[in-house]
């Protein structure tokens, strides 16, 4: 993956949440975006991942420009599996028809096509014993790890993930986290907002810290996380890892 940032400004309201944001990045298959609440990290991915429009600046990804208008926006979310911390399954599907469901509405593939999409998947992941469940009958884990599956099924260029854990206990933490190296391991690129700092140092290439809108700090998880150059970065590390 290469990400390019220029200049990346955005705004709700009076609320500056991204200012004046640059970054490039080359050859990297995964970027851990951390730092504290607020800092603009969601907000950040959301606008890579064409969700959210900039008030100013610009955003290439693989050298080509994200161009935030909404024909090729439509073109550009086709491109990126996007994972969130809350699912964002539909309650009223079963975790087959929610795997399927893009693949037939947004992909434009045969519902046959579809449904040998979801199974290889489902497969995949072990989750076809639980593909006729609607998401009320699944745990935590079991939700997020669909979600994951939907975000694969669609053959993404790009994985981005929401804080994937921050709604499990730690054992279905644990197993999501799995998850998402297994992908890692398979030179899968993707760009990771989290909390989990020992989960970030292991498959992060590059670890950006955001703070007040702004990145304050970004270099390989040694660098950054061991031996962090910002005292704002040192105090949020000393903070996160206190307990």
């Amino acid at each position: 993956m290469k990400l390019e940032i220029r200049n990346l400004k955005k705004s709700f309201g009076q609320q500056v949440v991204l200012d004046n944001i640059s970054l490039v990045l080359e050859k990297v298959h995964t970027l851990a975006l951390i730092g504290p609440s607020g800092g603009g990290k969601s907000t950040l991915l959301r606008v890579i991942a064409g969700l959210e429009r900039p008030n100013q600046g610009e955003v290439w990804l693989n050298d080509a420009e994200i161009i935030f208008e909404e024909k090729l926006l439509r073109e550009h979310r086709r491109t990126v599996g996007t994972v969130f911390q809350s699912f964002n399954l539909f309650p009223h599907l079963t975790a087959f028809a929610n795997v399927t469901l893009p693949l037939e509405k947004v992909h434009r593939h045969p519902p046959q096509k579809a449904k040998e999409m979801a199974e290889e998947i489902l497969e995949r992941f072990q989750l076809m014993e639980h593909a006729h469940k609607q998401p009320a009958q699944l745990s935590g884990g079991q939700r997020q790890r669909i979600a994951i599956a939907r975000a694969i099924a669609i053959r993404p260029k790009l994985l981005l993930f929401d804080e994937p854990t921050s709604a499990l206990d730690p054992e279905m933490t644990g197993e999501v986290l799995d998850l998402i190296e297994e992908l890692r391991q398979e030179g899968r690129d993707f760009v990771l907002v989290t909390h989990q700092m020992g989960f970030a140092h292991r498959v992060a290439d590059q670890v950006a810290i955001l703070s007040q809108g702004r990145i304050v700090e970004c270099g390989p998880p040694a660098q950054v996380l061991d031996q962090p150059k910002e005292e704002v970065t040192r105090q949020f590390l000393s903070r996160i890892l206190k307990y």
